[in-house]
């Protein structure tokens, strides 16, 4: 395997040894850095001409962080004994050195970015600094002594709050945190910190070793209360996650038995966490995220994005009103379009009322509100679209209100125009059966509130043409959104997917399982909310309506049950009528309702099925794989027909779309953990207890019947069967 980075060393006339790391694209801290930087860092200091070193990165970025490829092998090679990092090289040889070091921060600080910047005697950041040790997010914890070093730097309390939230802090909060000891422009910065360094040699400014530094650090009895608190916020908030906890020990063991100590306990903990499978879930999760605009015969032509400069919305609805949010937020000029004055206003009032709840929270400045809404026009007809680059239809799903719409938009728009529908089930050669312009009709799938949801399904059918796809890909970052590309079929990746997830949920109910067992049992497996709190939040309409497409485009494999239509003939909803499978009250808070029980033995009735009394005992693990592993069957057959490019995306769909654990690794990659064999037999022996809702699809038998795991790519397991 070629070098990853290395470190440059220059050494100016003044003495300053100034040590550059180079490791593009965002300068991570891989084992040939920092052998490249001990390496350096020796030999300088054995020079009588070398008084003093700065550490940087070029071009603006000091360091993203830890290399992260290098947690993906199962035993690298190259992986030196606990502490080699953390207390032979960043504390024995830098943080001890007999010259001083000074850090000069631009662009990202992050994780083993800023512990190496921690052990430097004073730091300099630019005012727009990113510093922060995010690496609780990928299920491990801060490895090169930052769990010793923040908290003597910026105080405990601070030091938890960074660390268990991985949020970063700007360099001018940086300075008055204590982290960084001066602020500098981009130009000076360098420049400063030689001079800082020097001054340092000239007892000019406080040598300083932050490792032994304690006038931050609260007194024991105090530093043990605020222990303590932290640890019962993450129980409350993380409860199925050990590795906040440990980053508490490691913390604790640090304010106990000295930082030495400390450092000890974290290299340990870092050693088992980084093997643990939180960490390879969280792993895969980070790296999936980033594969997903990977597309082959599409990315790999050499095509370049287009300049979308105007986007155009029909349907200033729920869906209408988020999606123009997200482009405006994002600089993108909108025209939304309406059927009347009545609609339109209420459109923009949407979008306004979007707007003001982020400056609400302060992620929004008024002058930027201002500016976003300067971006935003409302229009009752065509006339303003003969100059739109892309028009995103976001009406009601009717097949031939879309068709209509489609044919006009030909019609109006220019030749290049993309001719995108927000529909989340509708076939798009459906409604572009009346139009010429195939090849630029596309799916722009957003999830509900589309401002906030962080996935795209960029839905392809087989005339669109990869500049299509190549501009919504550049759209999708631009607006802040993870793409996933998805073939056409009914409910795309996602809803597809996940449509069994309520099915399973009703089969089991209507044989004797608890409606509210079932979701506490899910929700505390990590989902969001169980299938049933999840149906009275998007309403028994939308439930129905959807649940219809699938019977009638699946219908040997759907579960039909009258329970939700027999709630919804009797004026129950869901959460917007205070009635559902739960009840309501004014602040929208669930609680169980005694009367369900009555409509659950109506239903029965109708399906003409009984009591299973296997069913009405059932174990938390009993509910989860009922529940989810007809999920992962539909996910292998999306895998099997293509629909999906390869088994991460659906990973991603699942953690980002329905808010599958990403602890756990997407829907996928947990299936793997449990075995393609496990996971068919357990299919297999419920088919044949409850009917074809199990019954496991023929990518999953044969999978399962090699032995091949579920994520394994498709001509991979062609090549085997």
């Amino acid at each position: 395997m070629g070098s990853r980075g290395h470190t440059l060393m220059e050494v100016g006339p003044d003495g300053v040894a100034v040590i550059t790391i180079v490791n593009p694209p965002v300068n991570s801290l891989s084992y040939d850095v920092l052998r490249s930087l001990k390496q350096n860092f020796d030999q300088a200091l054995g020079r009588n001409d070398v008084k003093a070193f700065v550490v940087t990165g070029p071009k603006g970025k000091f360091s993203g962080g830890f290399d992260i490829s290098a947690f993906g092998d199962e035993e690298p090679k190259e992986r030196p004994k606990p502490g080699w990092l953390s207390v032979e090289i960043i504390t024995d040889t830098i943080e001890a050195a007999r010259k001083p070091l000074v850090a000069a921060i631009d662009g990202l600080a992050l994780g083993g970015g800023l512990e190496l910047a921690m052990a430097c005697n004073a730091r300099l950041s630019t005012p727009t600094a990113q510093l922060g040790l995010p690496e609780l997010q990928l299920g491990i914890i801060p490895g090169l002594g930052g769990t010793q070093r923040l908290p003597r730097l910026v105080g405990l309390a601070k030091a938890l709050e960074m660390m268990l939230t991985s949020k970063p802090v700007k360099g001018k909060e940086a300075l008055s945190l204590g982290l960084v000891d001066g602020l500098m422009s981009p130009d000076d910065l360098v420049k400063a910190a030689r001079q800082w360094a020097l001054d340092i040699v000239g007892h000019r400014r406080p040598w300083i070793a932050s490792l032994y530094k304690t006038d931050k650090l609260e007194p024991l009895g105090e530093a043990l209360e605020i222990l303590k608190f932290a640890r019962a916020q993450a129980r409350k908030w993380a409860p199925n996650l050990q590795h906040p906890l440990v980053c508490i020990d490691v913390i604790e063991a640090g304010v106990v038995a000295g930082p030495r100590a400390g450092l000890w306990k974290e290299a340990e903990a870092s050693e088992i966490l980084v093997k643990s499978d939180t960490c390879k879930s969280l792993v895969h999760i980070f790296f999936a995220q980033r594969g997903t605009s990977k597309i082959p015969g599409v990315t790999d032509l050499g095509l370049v994005p287009r300049n979308v400069k105007k986007v155009a919305i029909l349907g200033g609805g729920l869906m209408g009103s988020g999606i123009a949010t997200a482009l405006i937020l994002s600089s993108y000029p909108v025209i939304l379009k309406e059927v009347n004055e009545k609609f339109l206003d209420a459109g923009i009032n949407r979008i306004k009322a979007n707007l003001q709840s982020r400056v609400r929270k302060g992620k929004l400045t008024q002058k930027k509100f201002e500016k976003a809404v300067s971006l935003l026009e409302g229009t009752l007809d065509y006339g303003s679209f003969r100059d739109v680059d892309m028009v995103i239809e976001a009406v009601i799903e009717n097949v031939s209100l879309k068709q209509q719409i489609f044919a006009d938009l030909e019609k109006y728009c220019p030749p290049h125009c993309i001719l995108a529908s927000n529909t989340s089930t509708i076939d798009l050669n459906l409604i572009g059966e009346k139009t010429k312009s195939k090849d630029r009709i596309v799916g722009a799938h957003f999830f509900s509130p589309a401002h906030v949801m962080p996935l795209l399904e960029i839905v392809r059918t087989n005339k669109t043409s990869p500049q299509v796809i190549v501009d919504l890909l550049y759209i999708s970052k631009k607006i802040r959104k993870t793409p996933v590309v998805v073939g056409n079929c009914t409910g795309f990746a996602v809803n597809r997917m996940f449509f069994p997830y309520t099915q399973a949920g009703l089969l089991l109910v209507e044989r004797g399982a608890d409606v509210y067992q079932i979701d506490e049992v899910i929700s505390k497996f990590g989902m969001p909310m169980g299938p049933f709190r999840l149906v009275d939040l998007v309403g028994f309409g939308v439930a129905i309506a959807t649940g219809m497409q699938f019977i009638e485009n699946f219908p040997e494999r759907t579960y039909k049950s009258m329970l939700i239509p027999l709630l919804q003939e009797d004026k129950r909803a869901g959460e917007t009528t205070r009635k559902g499978f739960y009840l309501y009250d004014d602040k929208r808070k669930a609680s169980p309702d005694t009367e369900l029980k009555n409509y659950i033995e109506k239903a029965r009735s109708i399906t003409g099925v009984s009591v299973d009394p296997k069913l009405v005992k059932l174990q938390e693990k009993d509910i989860i794989e009922m529940i989810f592993f007809p999920v992962v069957n539909e996910a292998c057959r999306v895998l099997g027909e293509g629909i999906a490019v390869k088994a991460a995306d659906l990973d991603i769909s699942s953690v980002m779309g329905m808010g599958f654990p990403p602890y756990r690794g997407g829907i996928l990659f947990w299936a793997d953990s449990l075995g393609s064999k496990y996971i068919y037999s357990k299919l297999e022996k419920w088919s044949q207890l409850y009917g074809e809702f199990f019954k496991p699809c023929a990518n999953l038998a044969a999978r399962a019947a090699k032995g091949i795991p579920l994520s394994a790519p498709v001509e991979q397991a062609n090549s085997r069967l």
